[in-house]
């Protein structure tokens, strides 16, 4: 669970993901017999909530689900506006296993999120729970680290900027199926002081098969992966040769 400053951290540095996929998602949707009669979005392990503050500029009315207290305040006050009008709501909880009111046209998961996800039993109550929040015929779109990416993992880098140093220090464990990363570093706070942060979080290199049969196995009626900027289309090659991939699943 992200701490206060790694949240600061995060909301300052890393929406650019988020910022750029997420208009591809939201026009993909939009094109769908759904998304011209549902608006509701939920966004699960929304984060500092920069996917969430596209959709409610589009009109959607949005629901955030975040482990982290310290990124779900960051997402409140980054959407006041829509969260005092009551189009927005961020809430806690634990992507594997959480339950809403349903009746979402679409459910979105970005930036690798469920990739932190423990096992295929934790992703596997993932999808069961988002089934249970789509509406019929809702879709569910979210993006995985492949295991060729992980492996770029095995590295370490420095970003020293006016205001903040991090280090990244990654390893990819083959025999876990599993990358860690640990990202330290200092933040200069609105006195001039600097604080320093610590985080250490891990990647699962889910079988992208399995991935597939787990959602088709929770109830979903089809699932493919795909390209952001062509989600309507499966891919065509062997999505195990991407460094990440789209899935796009079908309620």
């Amino acid at each position: 669970m992200y701490g206060k400053v790694f949240a600061s951290v995060y909301n300052a540095w890393w929406g650019d993901f988020a910022r750029r996929v997420g208009p591809q998602v939201l026009d993909f949707y939009a094109g769908t017999p759904l998304g011209s009669t549902n608006d509701r979005v939920l966004d699960l392990c929304c984060g500092t909530g920069q996917f969430a503050a596209d959709a409610l500029t589009r009109g959607y009315e949005v629901e955030g689900i975040d482990i982290s207290e310290d990124m779900l305040y960051h997402a409140r006050q980054n959407n006041l506006e829509h969260v005092q009008s009551g189009r927005a709501t961020f809430r806690a909880g634990d992507a594997g296993d959480f339950t809403t009111d349903g009746g979402f046209g679409l459910v979105v998961s970005m930036f690798d999120a469920l990739n932190h996800l423990p096992d295929a039993e934790r992703l596997a109550g993932c999808f069961r729970s988002v089934l249970g929040a789509l509406a019929a015929g809702g879709i569910f779109v979210f993006d995985l680290n492949t295991r060729l990416g992980l492996l770029n993992w095995n590295s370490i880098s420095v970003r020293d900027e006016p205001g903040i140093m991090i280090v990244n220090r990654g390893m990819f464990m083959e025999d876990q199926h599993r990358a860690i990363v640990r990202i330290s570093g200092f933040l200069r706070d609105e006195s001039g002081r600097y604080e320093r942060f610590e985080e250490t979080m891990s990647n699962t290199a889910f079988d992208l098969v399995e991935v597939r049969d787990l959602l088709l196995a929770s109830g979903f009626q089809r699932a493919y992966c795909a390209r952001p900027g062509s989600l309507g289309i499966p891919l065509d090659t062997d999505p195990e040769q991407e460094r990440r991939v789209y899935f796009v699943a079908y309620k």
